[in-house]
C-alpha cells in the first residue's frame, strides 16, 4: 500500500483515529458509514470514500466490494471526523500549494488507480497569435453588429409599413360598399396641379387646394410619413365613408398608393374656426354674436349627430377651432377623424390605453381615470373650452397664460359671471349684447372636472337654442380659486355610477 501524502496538525495531547481511503467507481449501496473525500474524487462514477478503520468491517464492506482501497490514513486527530456530516477533508503534504503559486504554477492532483500524487504544473498564456486572433474576432464580431443594426432597423422599418399597407389595403377591400373615390398617386397630382397651392400646413399632414372640375373644388390632405399604423388613416375613411351631416365635413375620396397617403376633403374658401377667433383685437375677423353664436349650435348638433345619430356612436376626440372648417355661407363643419372611436351606440364609455387629443382640449379623465372614464362627455369638455375661447378669443391650448401671474381666462370669465359684473369683451356692437354670457355659461357647464356633471350635446344644443333654462353651473376651479369666497375642494364622488364600460371597437 503506498504512502499516505496527507497530513495534520497534531499534538501529542489530542487523541487519534486511522481511516482508510476507498475510490469507487460507483455510488455504494450503504453510506451511512461512509464520508466522501471531495479534493480527491474526480467524476461522478468515480467517487472516493473515507472510512474509519475502527468500525465493524462486515457492516460495510458490502457496500465496498466494488471499490479498490487506496490509502490508510494513521493517526488523525479524533475529532475532524465530527465535521460536516458527509464529506471529509484532507490537507496533503506535497507540494505546498503555496510555492506552485509562487513559482506562477498551479496545484493539480493527478491520479492513476491507488497511485496518486500531486504536482505542481505551468499555467498556460495565451500565445500572440492566440491573442491576435481572439482581438480580431472580438473587433470583427463588433463591427458585423454595427452593420447589421442599421440594416435590421431598415428591414424593419420596410416591413412594418409592408404590413401597414397590408392592413389599409384590406380595410379599404371591406370598405368599397361605402365608396368614396380611390385615387391613384398620379391622380392626386393631377389634381393639386403637381401640389401647386398649399393651403395649410400641420402636425399630420399638408394641404393643397385642387380641383376635380372646373366647378368642384377639394383640398387634398397629403399624409405626413410616420411610424403610425396606419390607423388614423382607416379611422379618418371609415368615420367620414358613411357619415352625412351639414355640419360634418364630406370626404370625396383617398388615396393609399403605396408609401402615399391622401384624404380628398370638399373646400373650405373660409378656413377653419381659428382664423376668426385667434385675436380678442382682430375686429376685421370677429363674426358678430349673432353669427358665432350660428357656429357654436351648428358645431354642437355636429357632435350630438357623431354621439346619437350615426350607426355607431363616434367619439371625435380632438374637437378645437381648427377642426372645425367654414363654407362660403360660414356653415360648420367638424373635420379631421384620426384620432375617432367608434363605440356601440347603447354603451357610454370607451376603454383607452393612452391619453389623445390636443392640450389644453382634452378631458381630465382622458389624463386620468380618477376623474371618471372616458366618455361621449369627454367631447363634451373640449366643446366647452372651444365655447369659451370663441367668447374670448384667448387660445386654450396649454390651457395656461403668458406668464405665471395671468389670470386662467375660463376662470377669470366664472369669477365675473359669479360676481355679477360685465365680462368686459366689447368686440363688435351688432347683435344680442346677452350672447356673450350665455355661451359663457354653457361653456362653463361644459367643462366640469367630473363627467356626470357635464350635460350631453343634446342638452347643449337645446341651450343654444333657448328650449333650456339656463343656470350658473357650479364653479369648476374650486380648488385654485382665490376671490372672495372660501377656498373650496373638490367633492370625493365616483364619476362613472350612471355609466358601463366597454371595449372600442375595431
Amino acid at each position: 500500500m503506498p504512502a499516505s501524502p496527507f497530513y495534520f496538525p497534531f499534538s501529542s495531547s489530542q487523541e487519534s483515529m486511522n481511516i482508510s481511503l476507498y475510490d469507487c467507481p460507483t455510488i455504494p449501496l450503504e453510506r451511512e458509514y461512509l464520508k466522501q473525500v471531495p479534493c480527491l474524487s474526480g467524476t461522478a462514477a468515480s467517487l472516493i470514500y473515507a472510512v474509519r478503520s475502527e468500525e465493524n468491517l462486515p457492516t460495510y464492506m458490502v457496500s465496498l466490494r466494488s471499490c479498490t482501497k487506496m490509502y490508510d490514513v494513521l493517526s488523525l486527530p479524533y475529532g475532524i471526523w465530527w465535521g460536516d456530516e458527509r464529506y471529509f477533508m484532507l490537507n496533503w503534504s506535497k507540494p505546498n500549494c503555496s510555492e506552485c503559486e509562487a513559482e506562477g504554477k498551479r496545484c493539480r492532483l493527478q491520479r492513476n488507480g491507488t497511485n496518486t500524487r500531486i504536482e505542481c504544473v505551468h499555467l498556460r498564456k495565451p500565445s500572440a497569435t492566440t491573442k491576435l486572433v481572439a482581438t480580431g474576432a472580438t473587433v470583427g464580431t463588433v463591427l458585423l453588429l454595427l452593420l447589421l443594426i442599421p440594416v435590421y432597423r431598415a428591414y424593419n422599418s420596410d416591413r412594418k409599413e409592408k404590413e401597414h399597407q397590408r392592413k389599409i389595403e384590406i380595410f379599404l377591400e371591406d370598405y368599397k360598399a361605402h365608396k368614396p373615390s380611390r385615387y391613384s398617386y398620379a391622380d392626386i397630382k393631377r389634381i393639386t396641379n403637381q401640389f401647386k397651392d398649399k393651403v395649410g400646413e400641420g402636425a399630420y399632414g399638408t394641404v393643397f387646394k385642387g380641383n376635380l372640375s372646373s366647378e368642384l373644388f377639394v383640398a387634398v390632405k397629403v399624409l405626413k410619413v410616420s411610424d403610425g399604423n396606419g390607423e388614423d388613416f382607416i379611422n379618418e375613411v371609415r368615420t367620414l365613408g358613411h357619415i352625412h351631416h351639414v355640419n360634418v365635413v364630406r370626404l370625396v375620396g383617398f388615396c393609399a398608393d403605396g408609401f402615399i397617403r391622401a384624404l380628398v376633403y370638399e373646400f373650405f374658401p373660409n378656413g377653419s374656426l381659428q382664423d376668426f377667433i385667434s385675436s380678442a383685437d382682430n375686429k376685421n375677423g370677429f363674426l358678430g354674436w349673432d353669427k358665432l353664436q350660428e357656429v357654436a349650435l351648428g358645431i354642437a348638433k355636429g357632435i350630438e349627430y357623431l354621439h346619437h345619430g350615426c350607426d355607431h356612436q363616434i367619439l371625435h376626440f380632438d374637437i378645437k377651432p381648427h377642426n372645425v372648417l367654414l363654407d362660403h355661407s360660414f356653415t360648420p363643419k367638424i373635420s379631421d377623424f384620426g384620432l375617432a372611436k367608434l363605440c356601440s351606440k347603447d354603451q357610454s364609455i370607451v376603454s383607452m390605453t393612452t391619453a389623445r387629443g390636443t392640450m389644453g382640449y382634452i378631458a381630465p379623465e382622458v389624463f386620468s381615470r380618477n376623474f371618471g372614464n372616458v366618455s361621449h362627455k369627454s367631447d363634451v369638455y373640449s366643446f366647452g373650452m372651444m365655447l369659451l375661447e370663441m367668447v374670448g378669443g384667448r387660445k386654450n391650448i396649454g390651457a395656461t397664460m403668458d406668464s405665471m401671474n395671468a389670470v386662467y381666462y375660463p376662470k377669470w370669465i366664472y369669477n365675473l359671471l359669479e360676481e355679477g359684473e360685465d365680462l368686459r369683451i366689447h368686440i363688435g356692437e351688432e347683435g344680442n349684447s346677452k350672447i356673450p354670457e350665455k355661451l359663457s355659461i354653457i361653456g362653463l357647464s361644459c367643462i366640469q372636472w367630473y363627467p356626470v356633471d357635464r350635460p350631453s350635446m343634446k342638452i347643449v344644443v337645446q341651450m343654444l337654442e333657448g328650449r333650456e333654462t339656463l343656470t350658473m353651473p357650479p364653479n369648476p376651479f374650486a380648488t385654485t380659486r382665490h376671490s372672495r369666497a372660501n377656498v373650496g375642494s373638490i367633492p370625493n364622488r365616483p364619476m362613472y355610477l350612471e355609466l358601463e364600460t366597454i371595449t372600442e371597437l375595431e
